[in-house]
């Protein structure tokens, strides 16, 4: 999710070990602290008449402190090696204990952990020749175990990979299909396919080599703004945009790969303009999702609301705010 704007605050200059982290001013409460978020600031460049990101990117913390993480890239490069001015790659994993991003310099990835150590440098080869970092998307695990590599290089498109951090063991999955993300535990990964018929095909893919499961949804969830799988590997949580002028909020429906059941909807407690763009399920079977609210200019409202699936009813779980001055963020588990 990205936002422009100029200026952000200054943060202290004691280093978190091997991180590359800098912290800001200490808090009273206990306990190791998870990354809520992820953002750059913008600063305005009046020589091209735009804004661009600029800085370092911030960690926003769940006990409330920020950190710097230097080493990690401003910008994008291209196939070429030349800078593209959009933000450099970044991703939280749902837990919050987990980084990946390209890296300053070289602008390889890598994944580290947000409580300190060695960062894990992703094989050359999952950001190939002929390919920058402009084209490429990433998306962590639920508990950062592994991470998914999409290219956007259409027409010739590349089939996504998922990487173990671990071991490098790399899994490739259909270059027909768009990415949607990891389930909850973490062991299936969620696509879509368009099909001739203009029906939409969606599939869940186990990472251990089994038979993907596969059904053509309604629209309402073929449609849907977004989509998360349940560890079962089966369950899937859509989520549609609310409409201002009717004043309905965004909902969530629970659909069924195998079955084809589709649940009722349930309205979620937040107003009709707000996004619900990054849902996601943990290992123990809870959905949350991340909803964003607040213009360009203004500070970004982040709501992370629990959903039961059962009766669809949700409940805020945290609330932050992000900085008016940033140019992107990204929440963990998005």
């Amino acid at each position: 999710m990205r936002h422009h704007s100029a200026t952000a605050a200054l943060l202290a200059a004691a280093v978190l070990g091997g991180l590359g982290l800098v912290p800001g001013a200490a808090h009273a409460r206990t306990g190791p602290a998870v990354a809520r978020a992820a953002w750059i600031k913008s600063c305005y460049d009046k020589k091209e008449g735009d804004s661009r990101p600029c800085g370092h990117w911030r960690l926003l913390r769940s006990d409330g402190t920020q950190a710097t993480v230097r080493d990690a890239a401003i910008t994008k490069i291209d196939a070429a090696g030349k800078e593209v001015r959009d933000s450099g790659t970044f991703a939280i994993s749902a837990d919050g204990k987990v980084l990946a991003y390209e890296r300053a310099g070289d602008h390889r990835l890598v994944v580290r952990r947000v409580a300190g150590g060695p960062a894990t440098v992703l094989p050359k080869s999952v950001v190939p020749k002929g390919i920058g970092t402009d084209e490429i998307g990433v998306d962590l695990s639920p508990r950062g175990d592994k991470i998914l590599i999409d290219y956007l290089d259409d027409p010739s498109r590349l089939p996504a990979k998922v990487v173990t951090v671990v071991t490098g063991k790399i899994i490739t999955l259909p270059a027909d299909d768009t990415m949607l993300g990891f389930s909850g535990d973490g062991d299936e990964v969620l696509a879509t396919r368009y099909q001739g018929d203009n029906t939409t095909a969606m599939h869940a893919y186990p990472l251990d080599g089994g038979a993907p499961i596969k059904s053509t949804p309604p629209q309402v969830v073929a449609n849907a703004l977004a989509h998360a799988l349940a560890p079962d590997g089966k369950t899937v949580a859509t989520f549609t945009a609310g409409d201002p002028e009717t004043k309905q909020p965004p909902r969530v429906r629970i659909y069924d790969l195998e079955t084809g059941d589709l649940s009722a909807s349930g309205d979620l407690p937040v107003k009709p303009g707000a996004v619900p763009y990054a849902p996601y399920w943990t290992a123990d079977g809870r959905l949350d999702v991340v909803v964003h609210s607040g213009e360009d200019g203004m500070p970004a409202v982040i709501r992370v609301l629990t959903v039961d699936p059962e009766t669809r009813e949700a409940t805020q779980a945290d609330k932050y705010t992000i900085s008016k001055t940033r140019y992107a963020y990204f929440a963990a588990g998005e």
